[in-house]
């Protein structure tokens, strides 16, 4: 059986489309999704990391947690990616978006039970129908190859050589990450009904 891997939270995006707000600073449950994030993370792996651009305010969500922080000066999600396979020392890391407020601990251990029950060498998080989604699981393997990507298409190129087993996540937790205020406010009016 496989390791639990270490998790990887992309947060160094400029979160443009909010129109000056933050998205991870916006709050669910009372906790930041920036914080709630990386606790989730932390309570699956030993060993989170967190990308983060330099100098961020968004650091201080972040002083009880026992992750690690990579800054990331360039925005493009492949510039994290490649920031946290450098410092990873575990056998596989799980690249987990840190705007996707419906993954908590229970899908990132589910995601992390799997990964150790397989022997693929990615795993990716499926919506409830087959939809894949987010988070993926990369072996140690293939880091070579996602140390090489460029520009923001996250490691679809690395999926598209090495198909992922897909692990279905109840509804459509894997698929929701929210972008925009009127996301936000769709979203939490959702929830309360």
């Amino acid at each position: 059986m496989r390791s639990t891997p270490a998790i990887l939270v992309l947060a160094a995006g400029a979160s443009t489309r909010m129109r000056g707000a933050d998205k991870l600073c916006e709050e669910i449950d009372g906790l930041p999704l920036l914080l709630r994030a990386v606790q989730a993370a932390c309570a699956i792996s030993s060993e989170t990391i967190v990308a983060l651009p330099p100098a961020s305010p968004r650091r201080a969500l972040l002083t009880d947690c026992p992750a690690r922080v990579v800054e990331v000066p360039e925005r493009a999600m492949s510039a994290s990616i490649r920031a946290g396979v450098a410092t990873c020392e575990r056998a596989s890391l799980m690249i987990h978006l840190a705007d996707m407020p419906e993954i908590g601990a229970a899908e990132l251990g589910t995601l992390a039970r799997a990964w150790c029950r397989t022997t693929g060498p990615t795993l990716r998080a499926a919506s409830e129908d087959g939809i894949p989604g987010q988070p993926v699981v990369f072996d140690r393997t293939l880091f070579p190859a996602l140390a090489m990507l460029t520009g923001d298409d996250g490691a679809r190129s690395v999926l598209r050589k090495h198909p992922p087993t897909l692990v279905p996540l109840p509804g459509r937790r894997a698929l929701v990450d929210l972008d925009t205020p009127e996301e936000w406010a769709a979203w939490r009016a959702a929830r309360m009904r």
